[in-house]
């Protein structure tokens, strides 16, 4: 067992936190109001702002139409709905304590008129979420930073895939894993999308769809103490939120076409079950086929996703989460060494659209999903949440390709052949949320516990060194045939892991303006032994301090934050198939900024700098061997603007510096550049709505550049920067949607992190029905 050491002050504050529950059960209970807003057609009302008239209480309607006001004193009220330039609705309304008043409410204007007095960039600006600290806390007064990709964002620009999605956040860069699934650089780190809805989930190995996603959120740093590591990597976490079942019937079918033989048909169909809105329903589902801009490959993909809500009583509610997701196609060509004189990919001689393997050598994934929650309210302050996922990925066969390049023209083939591979992992977790006050100071106090286990079934073969080419002279692909002629497969025994944790947050305003959020995580991580190897029992205690005071309330925030992050290191496989057995990582950060929302929530900014510090730093050379046995410090600083300054224009742009360092203990390999980590990233999307003459009219802008990476901590071979400008056209109808999107629009040959070449000038489009 490795036990860290940590202060007896530690283990207080989590005491003193378990504490403080029991000081504000005995508190009053307060009332409710809820209900639903529509127009005169019966359309939901989105984001109308509602208060009650001489009272400190008020709220805004969702997208489809919901709002409640919670913790609301006894008394008589009057309901105040304002809209600029129409008729003001006012309604009488009462409240009596521990009840919840229910109530419909219609605007007299017709859904066409409420648009144009909606601005919809304010969806694009909303950082609204209940998983960045696993309470409902504002962006300003949240100490840590995080960014949101809104769906209005993907649907304007027309994004099929989450690898061009998450590129609309700050410092975010996307790359395709050898495997198949998509790891995304920030903060000089690389982490998968792991979580969903706050839950764990896992694309190694088939990625995800960017079909069921509400929302992608980013959320920056060591972000152990409240996700664990089995989530997040140093650089941060990657929260997709799916779509959810609301009180309306809405239907929306669309068609994508374009470049490379892409064809993509998604359905999202959402309907109350019954009459009463206790029981709802949505299903999203897609199929898509498309082939590579390489003269071999391919991908298409399936996916099905039902859920559902169910409105038990007024204080418990369920919901389910399904999804099923099945992928076929080939595996990006991955380079494991360069000989003398090749520095980076302009230097091998290979065409930038051929490959040397035949796509007949594919993959084919499924992934099964399962996320099940029962939320039940306490009492006015205090609510329980229980969660329950299953997600189980499947590898029927996976055919992953590696080069070796001895010279610009000389190169060596192999083949690994993965599958059948299962990944099992089960997650039981309980949240218990509350507020109360210890005299004048007021808590939000999160505790929370998690369960999680892997069960794991591994076959691997690989034919070795195929060959030795001149890709200067003829030569065939390696077909699918070769590989299995010679290929030697074994069956790997995979231990299985268990992990338990306990986790506790406290949100304490001082004052309106001044707050602390102090947490706490102990983590235990038990890998079984399989015969006489491996086998281990590790413990972590991971805390989380931050600052937050509003210059501006409600408008402009200082903040500094102290964050954590282990991580359990498994032994390393080496080259020659040794075993590197490491010692757990940990990395702390050391967080300041700001963060604006002003000019009536047009207008948001968060600009930072951080310092994130490992003792034990892992590395790998140019042969692919790993070491630990450095020092890493990444630091820099992330700046976002995300503005509507006008009715129908939409801003939103983004810079990131990171200064990754690597410093070996060995002083023949010294001071070096970490692998995968450009200095500089920028991202930008300008759009505009037409809003009288050419009413539903809309055309956009954007691109991104990313710096020179490394592909190995020698620094011996290098990616080189580029920059991509795409644009956009769509007209925007009530009944339907039709949009082009041009992508690589300078036709720029560039390649990801791992030197795999990029789509060349492409184009999309998009027919929406809308029901």
């Amino acid at each position: 067992m490795k036990l860290k050491t940590v202060q007896h002050s530690r283990y207080f504050l989590l005491a003193s936190m378990l504490f403080s529950v029991f000081t504000a059960l005995g508190q009053q209970s307060n009332g409710k109001i809820k209900g639903n807003i529509t127009t005169s057609d019966g359309k939901p009302a989105a984001d109308v702002n509602l208060i009650l008239k001489d009272s400190k209480y008020g709220t805004s309607a969702n997208e489809y139409g919901a709002f409640e006001f919670s913790k609301v004193k006894a008394g008589s009220y009057t309901l105040q709905v304002s809209l600029t330039g129409y008729e003001t609705l006012e309604q009488e309304v009462s409240v009596t304590e521990s009840e919840t008043t229910t109530l419909n409410l219609q605007l007299n204007v017709s859904d066409k008129e409420l648009k144009e007095v909606i601005i919809n960039n304010d969806k694009m600006i909303s950082k609204k979420t209940d998983y960045v600290s696993r309470m409902p806390l504002k962006n300003l007064e949240n100490p840590q930073v995080y960014n949101v990709i809104t769906k209005e964002v993907l649907k304007e620009q027309i994004a099929i895939d989450i690898k061009s999605a998450v590129q609309n956040a700050p410092g975010a860069v996307p790359i395709i894993f050898p495997s198949g699934g998509l790891g995304i650089t920030f903060r000089g780190f690389n982490t998968g999308i792991n979580a969903r809805n706050g839950m764990e989930t896992v694309s190694g190995r088939s990625s995800v769809s960017v079909d069921n996603v509400e929302r992608i959120e980013i959320m920056k740093g060591p972000s152990g103490t409240l996700f664990g590591s089995s989530v997040s990597s140093f650089g941060g976490v990657v929260n997709l939120v799916t779509k959810k079942p609301f009180e309306a019937t809405k239907t929306e079918i669309a068609y994508t076409g374009g470049s490379f033989g892409l064809h993509r048909v998604a359905l999202d169909l959402n309907t109350p079950l019954t009459h009463d809105n206790k029981v709802l329903f949505r299903l999203n589902a897609s199929l898509s086929t498309e082939n590579s801009f390489l003269n071999y490959g391919f991908n298409k993909t399936f996916l099905f996703a039902p859920s559902f809500i169910y409105k038990a009583t007024d204080k418990l509610t369920f919901s389910v989460d399904t999804e099923i997701y099945n992928t076929n196609n080939t595996r990006p060509m991955y380079a494991r060494s360069y000989g003398a004189g090749i520095t980076n990919p302009n230097d091998i001689k290979l065409d930038y659209r051929k490959t040397l393997f035949n796509d007949d050598a594919d993959a084919q994934t499924s992934s099964s999903k399962v996320y099940v929650q029962a939320e039940y309210k306490l009492s006015d302050n205090w609510k329980s949440t229980t969660l329950f996922s299953f997600v189980d990925e499947d590898v029927d066969h996976s055919y992953q390709y590696y080069t070796s390049w001895s010279s610009p023209t000389q190169v060596s083939r192999s083949v690994s052949r993965y599958g059948p591979v299962v990944n099992k992992y089960t997650n039981f977790q309980e949240n218990i949320n509350g507020e109360f006050s210890t005299g004048s100071i007021k808590h939000k106090l999160l505790l929370g516990a998690n369960y999680r286990f892997t069960k794991t079934a591994f076959t691997y073969g690989t034919t070795g060194i195929l060959d030795n080419i001149d890709i200067t002279q003829p030569y065939e692909p390696t077909s699918r045939k070769a590989v299995d002629a010679v290929v030697s497969e074994v069956v790997y025994p995979v231990p299985e892991e268990n992990t338990f944790s306990v986790y506790a947050s406290d949100v304490i305003n001082f004052t309106d303006r001044l707050s602390a959020m102090l947490s706490l995580r102990l983590d235990n991580f038990v890998q079984k032994k399989i015969g006489e190897t491996g086998g281990y029992n590790q413990t972590a205690l991971s805390p989380k301090l931050g600052l937050v005071y509003q210059v501006i309330e409600d408008q402009v925030s200082v903040f500094g934050n102290y964050m954590n992050g282990f991580q359990n290191a498994a032994p390393v496989s080496q080259p020659d198939e040794s075993q590197l057995i490491l010692d757990p990582i940990y990395a702390n950060q050391y967080e300041g900024g700001i963060k604006v929302e002003a000019f009536d929530k047009k207008l948001s900014t968060t600009i930072s700098y951080y310092s994130i510090n490992i003792d034990n730093a892992l590395r790998t050379d140019g042969d692919g061997y790993s070491f630990q046995d450095g020092k890493q410090v990444s630091k820099g600083f992330d700046f976002e603007i995300i503005a509507a300054p006008v009715a129908g224009l939409n801003i939103i742009a983004g810079y990131a510096y990171n200064d990754n360092q690597l410093k070996s203990s060995d002083p023949a390999v010294g001071e070096m550049k970490s692998s995968n980590a450009p200095e500089n990233v920028v991202n930008f999307w300008l759009s505009y709505k037409f809003q009288n003459v050419l009413k539903g009219f809309g055309l956009g802008f954007g691109g991104n550049y990313v710096d020179k990476q490394y592909k190995f901590d020698d620094e011996g071979f290098f990616v080189p920067s580029y920059s991509l400008y795409n644009a956009a056209l769509f007209y925007d109808q009530p009944k339907w949607k039709v949009g082009v999107k041009l992508n690589n629009l300078t036709d720029q040959k560039y390649w990801d992190a791992y030197g795999v070449p990029q789509a060349p000038l492409n184009f999309l489009v998009n027919l929406t029905l809308k029901f």
